[in-house]
């Protein structure tokens, strides 16, 4: 026991209660599963089995805290307690005195309990004479008995003890503990102390009861007197319909007047006005026990929770919506740029229709998240639907109402769920749509995303036309070429590249690592990282396009630093050093790119999903009969690039100094490294050209010198994609010169400009310019047996370009 402020304290275990209260001088029984419960009671068993009940507030409430419980409570001792089969516990207790709980304390341990330090309450009388107190005793034992005659379930034993009378407060607690009322309205009794008072409270409660025992009975009268007692569900609709009428609430015909009602505030056209009305008189005329009204009902929700009139106001602050678009994002100039001109549009002709954007790019660079921004730069509500693995085209048009089960399609559920006719709507991967026997997806897609047709957009379980022209729809996908080209044209594409180092590096500054520090518990101080150790991360235990990968990395990091922290620490450097300490051998090594000029041996470049790669490539000539062998998990269209640069070899070999029956007295082979890896694409049709010419001369390919293009049978170098990533790959692996189509001049504006700061672009309209670039001929073995002829020079044949 403690005291305080002269106060006597005791320390009990507390026992929470769920829809039931405890009160002083009662006989409690209840049962006992929570394990907080048990070791409550395990708690009291060994301390005299005394021990604290209280209610807690809410019922669902499944591991309270002390801010879930009532702070009155009853001071209980254990009687009996009895194991039941499984796991829960019969508890027989009786109570001794109200109790106040001056302090909760939780549990230390997961074995321990809740323990209170208690204040034992005493009742008291306001100076109430006896015979007042007389009078209320005898009017609860009045209320009681005209509570009783309604009160079927009511123990005879608990009329007779009412009958008794006794001591105004505990005949007030005995009445309380032994009606069926709220726990809220027993713990107001429980927590009077003024036992005259109780009673009045008691008194009061008893009315009420019977006022509402009265209603039901003379409702179960009622429909005694309607129904034939043989027809039981006609009973239970005339029960539903009395207590309806009881309780105030509409009926059918009403109902159906509000339905009309909200059909007319809607101002909608006559074609939908008219239908929805005719629905609305069918209603009406339907019968309640009838399933069709069920479903009438249901379609006329559906209809009227959509938002026919209902539009958000846009904003057309310009400068507001680009700092919300660079606030959320970094990069992305062009999608920022598309939304910024749409707005600037919007601004000038506000009858400006919906757009339908389609950003397209690999994983994790962000085409979902940014979704989220553009709504608010715009000023618009957004929802999000997936189309990934849609197969059915009901989900985009809906179900005819007439089959069991029809919805509406996802277009009119997003409304719904955006709650305006001019929301934002992200259609994410819309490139992942199937289709089987029930229909084609896609082509029902075709309508909703057509600007000029969505002005009066059909669902099937709708039947009204609904204007969508107001919508913005934002679409994602990862690879068009499976996107039906009908449903293509109506989308405005914006491509999203990768990122490259650089960008992770300033993403991960500014927003991953922040935001998983936050969401880990950690403190600006408590993780250090700096810009070197972001670049190892990135370069060592990433290589993806986008960040979602490097976030999961940062992730564990900071899990890292929580233990640390947890284990005393103060806070993590992460460096250099110790990263592989933290993450684990780094998953990935740079590009190995040969330090020395080596013959047939060349660089080539690639792009992946992830970004761009040094792709190696060699070629071998030994003695044989003329077999030309390519090997390296080579695509189709790899390998007839190969063959293309043969047969322009054999075209060629005259100028080069070759002998021209090469491809008979030897066997040419051509291998692409790291064979476990698919390869295919035409771009590297100059690669294997320049390593079958170095192969052939004898010359060095200087190693500083990486290439990409498609090569035809005359030598014209035709244009590739992925440049920007190529070029990437290049700066990473430390290339000084690059050697580029001509054709792809234009898209040096979007190389990084680090890159071009540091790499030589030698623009080639044809193989010549390559080979002079690339092979040191200078260096080439004198030949023995054929007198060696001038190298054809690329000025004679094209020009060559190079850009700083």
């Amino acid at each position: 026991m403690t005291e305080l402020n002269g106060i006597v304290l005791s320390r009990l275990p507390v026992l929470p209660l769920r829809g039931l209260t405890a009160f002083p001088n009662m006989i409690v029984h209840f049962d006992v599963g929570r394990m907080m419960s048990i070791r409550a009671l395990e708690a009291a068993m060994k301390n005299g089995q005394t021990i604290f009940l209280t209610a807690q507030r809410e019922l669902k409430t499944d591991t309270p805290t002390p801010s879930d419980l009532y702070q009155i409570g009853t001071i209980c001792q254990i009687r009996q307690i009895l194991r039941l089969p499984g796991d829960n516990i019969r508890v027989l207790v009786e109570g001794k005195t109200r109790a106040l709980a001056h302090n909760f304390i939780a549990a230390e341990k997961d074995e321990d309990c809740m323990y209170a330090e208690v204040e034992e309450l005493e009742d008291y009388v306001y100076g109430v004479t006896e015979r007042r107190a007389q009078a209320l005793v005898r009017t609860a034992q009045e209320r009681f008995g005209e509570y009783a005659q309604y009160a079927s379930r009511l123990s005879p034993d608990v009329e007779l003890t009412v009958a008794e009378g006794g001591d105004p407060g505990y005949l007030a607690d005995y009445i309380a503990q032994n009606i069926p009322v709220d726990v809220a309205a027993k713990q107001e009794i429980l927590e009077e102390l003024g036992i005259t008072r109780r009673l009045v409270m008691v008194i009061r409660m008893l009315g009420e009861e019977t006022e509402v025992l009265k209603i039901e009975n003379e409702i179960q009268d009622e429909l005694k007197t309607q129904i034939d007692k043989n027809q039981k569900e006609y009973y239970l609709r005339e029960q539903i319909k009395v207590i309806q009428t009881e309780l105030g609430e509409q009926d059918v015909a009403a109902e159906a007047e509000s339905y009309r009602a909200r059909v007319l505030d809607l101002k909608l056209s006559k074609e939908c006005e008219d239908k929805l009305i005719r629905e609305v008189d069918r209603f009406a005329k339907l019968s309640g026990s009838t399933a069709e009204q069920g479903v009438v009902r249901t379609y006329l929700d559906t209809v009227l929770d959509l938002p026919w009139n209902k539009k958000s106001e846009e904003r057309h602050d310009l400068a507001e919506a680009q700092a919300i678009l660079d606030r959320d994002h970094y990069g992305m100039e062009k999608v920022k740029e598309r939304i910024m001109e749409f707005l600037a549009v919007k601004s000038l002709a506000p009858d400006l229709k919906g757009q339908v954007l389609c950003l397209v790019g690999p994983p994790g660079v962000g085409k979902t998240s940014i979704a989220k921004s553009i709504a608010e730069a715009m000023g618009r509500n957004y929802t999000r639907m997936s189309l990934g693995g849609v197969r059915d085209e009901a989900d985009i048009r809906g179900h005819r109402k007439t089959y069991i089960g029809a919805m509406p399609g996802r277009i009119m559920d997003a409304l719904r769920r955006a709650g305006t006719s001019n929301p934002l709507i992200l259609l994410d991967e819309i490139d992942k749509m199937g289709n089987d026997f029930r229909g084609d997806p896609a082509s029902a897609m075709l309508e909703v995303l057509d600007t000029e047709q969505n002005v009066a957009f059909r669902d099937h379980y709708i039947e009204l036309p609904f204007d969508l022209s107001d919508v913005v729809f934002l679409t994602t996908a990862n690879d068009l070429s499976t996107v039906p080209r009908p449903l293509l044209d109506r989308m405005e594409v914006i491509e999203l590249p990768s990122y490259t180092a650089e960008e992770k590096r300033l993403i991960a500054r500014r927003h991953l690592l922040s935001k998983q520090m936050k969401k880990h518990g950690l403190s600006e101080d408590q993780l250090i990282v700096d810009d070197e150790t972001l670049d190892a991360i990135i370069s060592g235990y990433t290589r993806e396009a986008g960040v979602r990968r490097l976030e999961q990395v940062l992730a564990k990091l900071c899990r890292k630093a929580a233990k640390h922290i947890a284990d005393g620490d103060e806070s993590l450097t992460a460096t250099r050093e110790n990263l592989e300490e933290l993450l684990g051998t780094a998953t990935f090594k740079d590009d190995l790119v040969s330090k020395k000029d080596e013959v047939g041996i060349v660089n080539g470049l690639a792009w992946t999903s992830v970004g761009g790669e040094m792709l190696e490539v060699e070629v071998a000539v030994v003695p044989g009969t003329g077999k030309i062998e390519i090997t390296g998990n080579l695509g189709t269209v790899m390998q007839e690039s190969a063959k293309a640069a043969v047969t322009f070899v054999r075209s060629k070999a005259e100028s080069l100094n070759i002998d021209p029956m090469f491809y008979k007295d030897n066997d040419l082979h051509i291998h692409f490294p790291e064979a476990a890896i698919p390869k295919d694409g035409p771009s590297a049709g100059v690669t294997i050209t320049t390593a079958l010419i170095s192969a052939l001369t004898g010359a060095p390919v200087r190693h500083e010198v990486a290439m990409t293009g498609e090569v035809t049978l005359r030598g014209r170098v035709l244009p590739i994609g992925g440049l920007r990533e190529k070029t990437m790959a290049a700066y990473r692996a430390g290339i000084k010169t690059v050697c580029i189509p001509k054709d792809n001049e234009s898209d040096l504006k979007d190389i990084v400009p680090v890159v071009r700061e540091n790499i030589n672009f030698v623009i080639a309209e044809h193989m010549d310019t390559v080979v002079e670039t690339a092979i040191d001929f200078s260096r080439r073995p004198k030949q023995k047996k054929r007198k060696s002829a001038p190298v054809k020079r690329a000025a004679d044949s094209a020009s060559t370009t190079v850009v700083q």
